[in-house]
């Protein structure tokens, strides 16, 4: 083989490589919003090709990609009452492979029109062939991927002594070897560690009440933790043994809706309804942790639901409660919480970092382009995909971008992209 041809290979198995990665859970393989994959160049003017599209009625579950196939929630109706649906799609045709029935579809109201929504909000999460779903009536379920046939379920709410909350449950299950973390249960047992293969309690613990926040799962001081986003504030716990590792107290009012955000030793966290924002860092002495403030911005900065990402030091996310169609993407300096640009008009959506770049969608469908860069908004390409409302996060998956509305799901091409 001459010399050309073999560079030739090599450069086309490095780029097929970075368009390789699954992406099996609520905001991407590790919860932090990053994809492995990267998007070369931007788009043509008349935008990516539209692979697919498929119904996706109802709600604000992101896509999970894993094994050939696309899963996600929809509200459905069968034999006259509305229930969850757990749905498994064929990825490169968007083909209905099977369906699950969940818990009744029963939310506080809201509609599909103007500020609210009613339908799923959780994300399944594929692991080890089997998908988890935790549905809006807080009940836990473990599915065969290839059939959707139910391998156990927990229903926190009789099993756990959970309770109900508002607008119920938004948070996605987060799994770490054979233990998947949820919250939601009562007294003594709000933060659960729960055997993935059995759906039995491994440990319990904590009164701290539920939110519509996933926990995340972080290495901080050498230790690997899982921070979940309360009532409380943020609580962080060992994986295996559940012990509190280290908390901060942060207010709580109707809606917690956004993950923890790590980076390094410094923490993130922020909710609307004129709550605001704040950062913490946390230190490890003597093999006990602490959670020091860094800076708090009452009634500023407020994540409403959508978790930003951070990329070299700022973070980078739609901020603003309750701007539908006009929430801002913003830059802001981690470390000390000064907005570096705004850049409205985007509306409470959903972003993922790819690259060098943020993959933004806005809440009215619009799929766009943005490089991360702290000194000014520079978008390099945008384009409308899918009607209806758009709540909910992208996701990339071997070279092509999923993503869903309130009526619709679909799939598009980046691998080809120039």
């Amino acid at each position: 083989m001459s010399l050309n041809k073999f560079l030739s290979l090599c450069i086309s198995c490095v780029t097929l490589s970075s368009f390789a990665a699954d992406w099996p859970a609520y905001r991407g393989p590790l919860g932090d919003g990053v994809s492995p994959e990267k998007i070369p160049g931007g788009w043509p003017e008349t935008g990516l090709k539209r692979l697919w599209t498929a119904p996706a009625q109802t709600g604000f579950s992101s896509f999970t990609i894993a094994d050939g196939r696309a899963f996600t929630l929809v509200r459905r109706d069968i034999e006259g009452n509305g229930h969850e649906i757990c749905v498994a799609m064929d990825a490169d045709s968007g083909k209905e492979l099977w369906t699950a029935k969940l818990s009744l579809a029963k939310y506080d109201g809201g509609g599909d029109s103007g500020g609210g929504g009613d339908g799923p909000r959780s994300t399944p999460i594929f692991d080890s062939g089997k998908v988890y779903v935790f549905d809006a009536q807080l009940v836990l379920w473990c599915l065969d991927a290839k059939t959707g046939k139910e391998v156990w379920r927990r229903d926190l709410l009789k099993d756990n002594a959970g309770k109900k909350f508002t607008w119920q449950n938004s948070a996605s299950p987060v799994i770490d070897g054979n233990i998947l973390f949820a919250a939601g249960g009562g007294a003594g047992q709000a933060l659960l560690g729960i055997n993935k293969k059995t759906g039995e309690v491994i440990w319990k613990g904590q009164d701290d009440g539920a939110t519509h926040s996933t926990p995340v799962l972080a290495k901080i001081g050498g230790v690997r933790q899982v921070i979940f986003f309360t009532r409380t504030g943020l609580v962080s716990v060992a994986p295996k043994t559940g012990d509190v590792l280290w908390r901060y107290k942060f207010p709580f009012k109707t809606s917690t809706g956004i993950s923890p955000v790590v980076a390094g030793d410094l923490v993130y966290c922020s909710a609307g309804y004129g709550v605001g924002a704040a950062v913490v860092r946390v230190s490890r002495k003597n093999g006990a942790f602490e959670a020091t403030e860094v800076w708090r911005k009452p009634n500023e900065l407020l994540s409403h639901w959508s978790t930003p990402v951070v990329k070299d030091g700022y973070l980078y996310g739609l901020f603003g409660h309750a701007q539908y169609g006009k929430a801002p993407l913003k830059c802001v300096e981690l470390l000390t919480g000064k907005e570096m640009w705004s850049e409205s008009g985007f509306g409470p959506g959903g972003l993922v970092l790819t690259g060098n770049r943020l993959l933004v969608l806005g809440d009215k469908g619009q799929l766009v382009l943005v490089e991360t860069e702290p000194s000014a908004y520079k978008e390099v390409s945008r384009m409308q995909t899918v009607a209806g409302k758009c709540w909910s996060t992208p996701s990339i998956s071997h070279g092509r971008i999923f993503l869903r509305s309130t009526t619709e799901g679909a799939c598009y091409e980046i691998a080809a992209a120039k």
